[in-house]
């Protein structure tokens, strides 16, 4: 109720400001002729005057010459009686009329303070019609958002792909309940939980269904509030929202990329006295401080717990650490049972099939991939989501929307069906690879052409073979290029660059050379001052750094002479594709079973880095 009465200020002043503008335009009179005393007086002696308006509060005298002048005219307060006097014996006669009435002394104070009270008005209006509107003298105020119990709830059947997180915000739940039952065993409630993960796997969807399933009240915040230019207002603000928790007790705080506030300290250039650190030191306090806080749960959500300040995750403060991972094929089934609903699938669409095709999905890419699906179909004016929408759907989620109006020349469409249909062929071919499910020359973001193959299940290890075989996958379409035209292009920029990345890893992380052994070579840390972005120091000699770039040019060297192992034994298959994806742009899965059916699985052959291929 503060605001409609602080609110009601301006209008005030303008209702003021407007009645005094409306009594000085009644107040407004014609131009009169100023005379001296006695100038008027002869005036007077003349018979001249014909009225006389004596003002004591002003001491002047005003009124009309006899021809129709009007005058003013001042005198010493001591000769009023004189002047009165004289001014009735005059002859001929005057109207003589005398007005004793006192200004009010609040009118002359209101008169004289106006202004002032119109720019204090116009300042306050101004300062509560910026952002923050009426909270721009309460800086260090909590900006938390407390979640009404009348509000939409989202419980925990809202929530698929994350059974062991709901299991274990579960137990918070309960505990808030009912903590008698937890206390009888010498249990504490924890006091903090955070989640952490990948972006879009539903850290914050979490929060809302514990804010939900709880009872209690919850407030949530993000991470950034906190921080502002004003030196110790982050710090009073931390203060402010624990103070509101602390009240409404068992409460649950939520704050989201609390790596915004919770960033390892030293940092920066400024020490202790740095804004955000004053915060997070703050926070520190008030989650396990000399003063106990009993009763208020803190959650908290990011992306990046690796720049956390270590004192933050530290048992007693977030006892808590739920990892939020990506989903696998059943969870992303379930997911896509939650967000299915409401959207009118047919019968062809199976949401175990786009499970399958789509590894690697967080829960916001599987959302926006059926948000896309019912985009497409109400474009194509259909009154339900067919297959056909769903698999374009995941084209445009992996790769990028269609871009048709990028008309290619003939032979740059037979160069790119060429490099397509080498990835495709060499990734059938080789046994470690992932089946291939589309091969288009369709353009797609900033890519030419594309080949998505995908695993036919979840995979937490890759093997040695299977990175070699990725290799020359990756390479297929580069080695494809130089067999058919004896000339090579810049469309392979990115599969160079990909190949390159697995073989140094390969070669300094993962100690997959035969030659480097099970070492590995350079240390990777992280540099606090730049938000521990990961940085790599060599920690070893020139002539292993020399040793390390031979063995990934032989890594790099052999696939691309399995590459051509598989091109060249299987040349036919290979223009087969090509000249179906020029007349087609696009084979689905059923095409190119057909196209290579003459190419057995496994039929490649690791290459042992010493063929080279000439233009």
């Amino acid at each position: 109720m503060k605001r409609p009465r602080r609110s009601l200020l301006i209008p005030l002043l303008v209702g003021v400001a407007a009645v005094v503008l409306f009594v000085n335009v009644l107040s407004t009179e014609e131009p009169r002729t100023d005379l001296t005393v006695n100038e008027f007086l002869d005036a007077v002696e003349a018979g001249e005057v014909r009225t006389a308006e004596i003002k004591e509060r002003d001491q002047e005298v005003l009124g009309e010459l006899r021809d129709d002048t009007r005058y003013r005219t001042t005198y010493v307060g001591e000769f009023a009686d004189e002047l009165v006097q004289q001014l009735r014996d005059a002859t001929p006669p005057i109207e003589v009329t005398v007005d004793r009435q006192a200004q009010s002394v609040w009118w002359s104070v209101l008169i004289s303070f106006l202004p002032i009270l119109l720019l204090v008005g116009l300042m306050i209006f101004l300062l509560n019609s910026g952002p923050g509107g009426g909270r721009v003298m309460q800086f260090g105020k909590s900006r938390a958002k407390r979640v009404q119990a009348d509000a939409p709830k989202v419980t925990f059947s809202d929530v698929a792909g994350a059974d062991e997180a709901v299991e274990e915000l579960r137990e918070v739940v309960d505990f808030l309940r009912d903590p008698s039952k937890f206390q009888s065993l010498g249990a504490k409630i924890p006091k903090g939980v955070l989640l952490y993960g990948p972006p879009g796997t539903g850290k914050t969807l979490l929060a809302r269904s514990v804010a939900g399933e709880s009872g209690v009240p919850f407030f949530s915040i993000s991470g950034s509030d906190f921080v502002e230019m004003f030196v110790g207002v982050g710090a009073s603000r931390v203060r402010d929202l624990f103070e509101q928790a602390k009240q409404a007790a068992p409460a649950i705080v939520f704050v989201d990329e609390i790596d915004a506030v919770g960033r390892h300290r030293g940092a920066g250039l400024g020490g202790g006295h740095d804004e955000r650190e004053q915060t997070l030191n703050q926070l520190l306090v008030e989650m396990d401080g000399f003063d106990p806080n009993a009763g208020v749960i803190l959650m908290a959500a990011t992306n990046r717990p690796d720049i956390l300040d270590p004192a933050l995750l530290r048992p007693g403060r977030f006892d808590r650490q739920i990892v939020i991972d990506l989903p696998d094929v059943r969870g992303r089934e379930a997911i896509l049972q939650v967000h299915a609903k409401g959207k009118p699938l047919a019968d062809d669409v199976s949401l175990e099939l786009i499970a399958r095709r789509t590894p690697g999905f967080s829960g916001a890419d599987l959302a926006n991939l059926l948000n896309e699906a019912a985009l497409l179909a109400a474009r194509r004016s259909r009154s339900i989501i067919a297959a056909e929408e769903v698999e374009d759907a995941i084209d445009r989620v992996i790769a990028g929307p269609e871009r048709r109006t990028r008309v290619l020349s003939p032979d740059v469409k037979r160069v790119v069906a060429y490099h397509e249909a080498g990835h495709a062929l060499v990734g059938h071919a080789l046994e470690h690879c992932d089946p291939i499910h589309r091969v288009s020359i369709v353009s797609r973001g900033r890519a030419l052409g594309w080949t998505l193959a995908l695993p036919e299940e979840d995979r937490v290890l890759r093997s040695r073979s299977e990175l070699i075989d990725e290799l020359a996958m990756i390479l297929g379409g580069r080695t494809a290029e130089e067999l058919v035209f004896g000339e090579i292009t810049t469309g392979a920029a990115n599969d160079i660059e990909r190949a390159t990345n697995i073989a140094r890893a390969m070669v300094t992380e993962y100690g997959m050379s035969d030659e480097l052994g099970l070492r590995r070579l350079g240390r990777t840390h992280g540099e606090v001052f730049l938000g521990k972005e990961v940085g790599h120091e060599p920690d070893y000699s020139d002539t292993v750094a020399a040793e390390i770039d031979s063995e990934i040019r032989r890594l790099i060297e052999g696939a691309h002479a399995d590459a051509v192992t598989v091109l060249t034994t299987h040349r036919s298959s290979l223009d087969a594709l090509a000249a179906a994806l020029i007349d087609q742009e696009t084979l689905e899965e059923a095409d190119l079973r057909r196209l290579l059916a003459g190419v057995p699985r496994g039929s490649g052959r690791y290459g042992d880095g010493q063929t080279t291929v000439g233009a």
